[in-house]
């Protein structure tokens, strides 16, 4: 059995119009006592009233801090888009669990109800349209068109939806032209699927970055581990200790460097012993009168 029949729907994926009242919805009316029509859906309702989409393509709803304090500042700018919970269960009978007696499914816009749970609002404005709970592949068709231009939706969750719709229309070519991107597009973000799981969970984490994790995805899983490790290390290379740098000085500014004094040379008389004149003369021509003195004085007492 194709994944389009386990779904319940055609390959085409035409969307479901409301022709009178199906036999299982009017089952289910009887049994909740809801009406099946004439009733006008409400434009704002209680939070308790809101369930979370069970095919929704974030496995997690990450970074809802920032969205949670935008909400209690500048309030719901964009309403929700919803299905009536009878409509969900006529078209999924066997996907209610989560749903506790919310009255409606959120398909576009969980990432903002759980932002809103967090911070505590009563109320939240919705757009009723049962015709987006057709079919499992509707609902994940559309929350990913919805959501494929918002940078919140993590990379690996986006390859996962795209798999599933490719898995359903058959080609990446088919999503491609329903999604309005072109088969490259498809391609390099399903690139992220064939790699190993080690290396998807570094992607998820943001370790390994989404761009050279896509072309590592084309290699084979046995070499995928060493162009990780690469990227990674070219991404943060390891910190390597250096010894500190000692200041340089402003060569224009600063005056120059004095250098250290000479130290001066012991003077060295060279004498001639031919006889006394020489030797006096010699004494003469290197010594101050001062030192003559002195010498003479010093030879004076030797003899």
């Amino acid at each position: 059995m194709s994944k389009a029949d386990k779904l319940g729907v055609s390959a085409s994926f035409a969307r479901a119009q409301p022709v009178g009242v199906s036999s299982r919805r009017a089952a289910i009316a009887e049994a909740t006592g809801a009406p099946t029509s004439g009733v006008v859906p409400p434009s704002e309702v209680p939070i308790e009233a809101l369930a979370h989409n069970p095919f929704n393509l974030r496995e997690d709803l990450t970074d809802l801090d920032e969205l949670a304090q935008s909400l209690t500042v500048r309030g719901q700018l964009q309403p929700l888009a919803v299905a009536t919970r009878m409509a969900f269960m006529e078209a999924h009978p066997g996907a209610t669990e989560g749903l506790g007696r919310a009255p409606y499914v959120v398909i576009d816009g969980n990432r903002r109800l759980a932002a809103a749970q967090l911070a505590g609002l009563k109320t939240m404005h919705i757009h009723v349209n049962d015709a987006l709970s057709a079919s499992a592949a509707d609902i994940l068709e559309s929350a990913l068109i919805a959501n494929v231009h918002r940078v919140d939706v993590a990379p690996m969750d986006q390859a996962r939806a795209l798999q599933e719709l490719v898995d359903v229309h058959g080609s990446q070519a088919q999503v491609a032209k329903r999604i309005g991107k072109t088969p490259a597009w498809v391609s390099q973000r399903l690139t992220l699927l064939n790699l190993t799981p080690a290396l998807q969970e570094k992607v998820e984490t943001g370790e390994l970055k989404v761009e050279p994790a896509r072309r590592i995805g084309r290699l084979p899983q046995e070499e995928q581990a060493a162009a990780a490790t690469e990227s990674i290390n070219t991404v943060n290379p390891p910190r390597q200790r250096t010894r500190p740098t000692p200041p340089t000085v402003n060569a224009v500014n600063a005056p120059a460097p004095t250098p250290p004094p000479a130290p001066h040379p012991t003077p060295r008389i060279t004498i001639s012993a031919q006889s006394p004149e020489t030797i006096a003369d010699a004494l003469t021509a290197h010594l101050t009168p001062d030192d003559l003195k002195a010498v003479t004085e010093l030879l004076m007492q030797r003899i």
